[in-house]
């Protein structure tokens, strides 16, 4: 078919030096035999471009606000607000002051090369053809539009600082002290009352923009490494899944380049030369969220003489003013101004139903701290020895990554990447800020020595599911233990790694590959033992007494056939509306909902039977108590799914209200949804449980699983060549390819793909590309 890409034949390209050989294997890997590195990677670029151009397309569009001109009105405001983010801006001066002489600069454009020789002269995607878009040129700017894409959907701040900021407005420090925030200090200011609609507005607009997002955010991850002496064949094991969300193509592109002195199997995004995820012979990595705070938000104060100038310590400061056009498809250009701040750009003054309120400006360490990514990139997938490696990981700076390491001579390690910055202790970072007096102006910059890592640790593993991790070093002569403000998820995935490591010294690559696909929580049973179940299981309703019955023997797992878990996950929303939501509001509720707080706020609230957020506010005569709430929620609860399910209790299967669907871009629309999109699927896991199939709870009670597992990757050092994978669709984005959705259905079944090493038998493929000097 002419739409499908080419796998096989000989093609003649520019740039190259002698004759390319690229065997795709059965699921569709490029794997580029060179004698070149800058011939690897010119074929990388086209190979990528042939099954990923379309996605390309997207990405590099997202950062430098230019959706609209595929999408029109509809994503507006996503350009709007991209804008602000002055990602461009960074971009630019970062690429002016590049080494052209580089390793890392001379790779990135023979991967560009590569990628515009298949503009050129390769087919054009079908997209292209269904929006009438022409292809056009790729430069440097877009490798790091992507890069600003990737930091930005790690920066959880942005939906989560001014949600705490209107809860704080509203309610006080009394009621946030008992959410787990960190909130240690009275001392960060309460921004006044005349600012809380402004910041309620915030929060709701910033998570709309983000929710109409037509790309994956990145969200969570797994990953753990374990030592020779706790495996059975006494090499080093290692496992990485990146929870990131879920969309068609899938975001991870693989490909395996060898030349005579360099390989390397990789995970790449789109439009980026270098593998966020990869290993070869000697060693692996891969990468999870820190999850640390590189944001944020200060409320300015306008001069009220002269709205072009803002006040800082006294003094009338003129914005910083760019102006800038928002193509449209099919409508009027839109043009805005974007004020910027010695903090950063004021982010909501380009929300269009916030340009009359209270400017808050955005400080990011990305956009504001030097760019150093392509070569921390380069580095780690050309690094000659553990300390090389480490010495590229340092260079990360935003977005903050727990890299994971593991190679043949037996060692493992971790370390938490970032540029961290500290507050003075008076200041607590994750509430808008006073941009005014330049009190609360970040001032410390952390050495990397002091962030948190472990290498060949005594627990012979080293392990990241998101949780708080905390560095340990000698401070003065003293050991000091230090955690980072941040937005960690809770521990119940570190937990049920710990629970499955820690007593078994003869790991398996089988049972490393078996603990990805675990669906049990380790925290369900204790959030469960402050309801009354037993009682309950004696109720005259006989939903309700059943309900009961089956939490008391229910394993805290959650396949597709379970009831349990549909009950469970019901109740953890009732349970948190009827504490909550009376003091919060309904707005500020649903936003709460939309936050890594959330997740955190489920078992730590629920053992404090002090809090004050038991007490409906609403009910002024009486004082509710916890047991009361907890039980009033587990009545509610079975009266909502029989609202939602039906009398039959046995008819509340997991599966039937937890789905998955890969959604491409263009997917909404009716006639081309079943042709782009894959699914939808009933689908095992949860939010938390290793096997994380991440979603939204909200009063639907239904689960559509937004992200997971972007990729399941273990990698055994005893039989390199027998390493495994598995994507979530399939190698290719484009739908006329065999390989878009292959994949999807083994995912589901946990089953895991080759990732071939064996030069035998990869050359032994029936799908033979050449390219050939032109």
């Amino acid at each position: 078919m002419y739409q499908q890409p080419n796998y096989n034949g000989k093609i003649s390209v520019n740039g190259i030096g002698g004759d390319i050989d690229i065997y795709y294997d059965a699921i569709g890997v490029p794997h580029i035999q060179a004698e070149t590195q800058n011939d690897a990677y010119i074929a990388l670029g086209f190979v990528h471009a042939q099954d990923r151009l379309w996605q390309m397309e997207v990405l590099r569009r997202i950062a430098s606000g230019k959706l609209s001109e595929l999408f029109g009105e509809e994503t507006i405001e996503v350009d709007r607000f991209f804008k602000s983010l002055c990602i461009e801006e960074a971009a630019a001066k970062t690429i002016i002051n590049l080494d052209t002489t580089s390793k890392e600069y001379m790779l990135t454009k023979a991967y560009l090369l590569g990628v515009n020789e298949y503009i050129k002269n390769g087919k054009t995607p079908v997209e292209f053809h269904l929006l009438g878009l022409e292809k056009e040129k790729y430069e440097l700017k877009d490798v790091y539009n992507v890069f600003g894409y990737m930091a930005f959907s790690f920066a959880i701040a942005h939906k989560t600082d001014p949600m705490l900021s209107a809860l704080k407005s509203r309610l006080g420090d009394v009621y946030l002290r008992d959410l787990p925030i960190g909130i240690d200090s009275l001392k960060t200011a309460i921004l006044g009352v005349s600012s809380r609609q402004n910041i309620e507005n915030i929060s709701t607009s910033i998570t709309t923009v983000l929710d109409d997002l037509s790309v994956p955010l990145f969200i969570g991850s797994n990953a753990w490494v374990v030592g020779p002496t706790k495996t059975a064949s006494g090499k080093v094991i290692f496992e990485n899944d990146p929870h990131i969300g879920f969309s068609q193509p899938s975001v991870w592109y693989q490909a395996h380049l060898k030349t005579p002195n360099y390989e390397s199997y990789g995970f790449h995004l789109g439009l980026t030369p270098f593998p966020m995820l990869a290993h070869n012979r000697d060693y692996a990595f891969g990468i999870t969220m820190f999850e640390n705070d590189d944001v944020d938000f200060y409320e300015e104060t306008e001069n009220p003489q002269n709205s072009e100038e803002y006040l800082y310590k006294g003094e009338s400061i003129p914005y910083t003013i760019t102006e800038k056009t928002i193509l449209v498809k099919d409508a009027d250009p839109i043009h805005i101004k974007v004020k910027k701040t010695l903090h950063g750009p004021i982010v909501n003054s380009v929300i269009s139903e916030m340009e009359n309120t209270k400017p808050i400006s955005m400080d990011w360490l990305y956009t504001s701290s030097e760019n150093k990514l392509l070569k921390a990139s380069y580095g780690m997938s050309h690094a000659t020895s553990l300390y090389d490696f480490k010495n590229y990981v340092s260079m990360i700076h935003a977005p903050g990554l727990n890299i994971m390491y593991g190679d043949s001579k037996g060692n493992i390690a971790w370390w938490a990447a970032a540029k961290l910055m500290e507050h003075t202790a008076e200041v607590n970072p994750k509430f808008i800020l006073n941009g005014s007096d330049g009190i609360q102006d970040q001032l410390i910059s952390v050495d990397f020595s002091k962030n948190p890592q472990a290498v060949n640790p005594k627990s012979n593993f080293v392990y990241s599911a998101n949780n708080q991790s905390f560095a340990v070093f000698e401070d003065e002569g003293e050991k000091v233990r230090k955690g980072y403000y941040g937005y960690y998820l809770p521990e119940d995935r570190g937990k049920r790694i710990i629970e499955l490591l820690t007593p078994k010294n003869d790991i398996t690559r089988e049972d490393m590959m078996q603990m990805t696909l675990d669906i049990n929580s380790s925290t369900a049973h204790v959030f469960l033992n402050y309801f009354p179940l037993k009682e309950l299981s004696s109720n005259s309703n006989k939903n309700i007494a059943e309900a009961a019955r089956i939490l008391i023997s229910w394993k805290g797992d959650f396949p597709k056939e379970s009831i349990a878990a549909t009950i469970y996950m019901k109740l953890i929303y009732v349970y948190l509306k009827e504490t909550l939501q009376d003091e919060m509001g309904v707005v500020l509720f649903e936003s709460f909902l939309n936050t890594p707080i959330q997740k955190r706020t489920v078992k730590h609230l629920i053992e404090n039977e002090t809090s004050i957020w038991w007490d409906n506010i609403n009910t002024l005569t009486v004082e509710e108590t916890r047991k009361e709430i907890v039980t009033s929620s587990f009545l509610n609860t079975i009266s909502v799914l029989e609202e939602q399910l039906g009398k039959d209790i046995y008819n509340w299967n997991w599966g039937s209200v937890h789905s998955l669907e890969h959604k491409h871009p263009m997917g909404q629309v009716p006639l081309l949804r079943t042709f782009l999109n894959v699914g939808p699927f009933e689908n095992n896991g949860s939010n938390e449980v290793l096997n994380c199939m991440g979603y939204t709870i909200d009063s639907t009670g239904v689960y559509k699983t937004s992200s997971g597992p972007s990729t399941r990757r273990v990698i055994d050092f005893s039989d390199i060549e027998n390493s495994k994978a598995i994507l979530p669709t399939g190698q290719s984005g484009n739908p006329f390819s065999k390989h878009y959705k292959d994949q999807s259905q083994k995912y589901l079944n946990g089953e895991f793909l080759p990732m071939l090493l064996n030069k035998k038998e990869i050359e032994s493929s029936e799908n033979h590309l050449m390219l050939l000097p032109k």
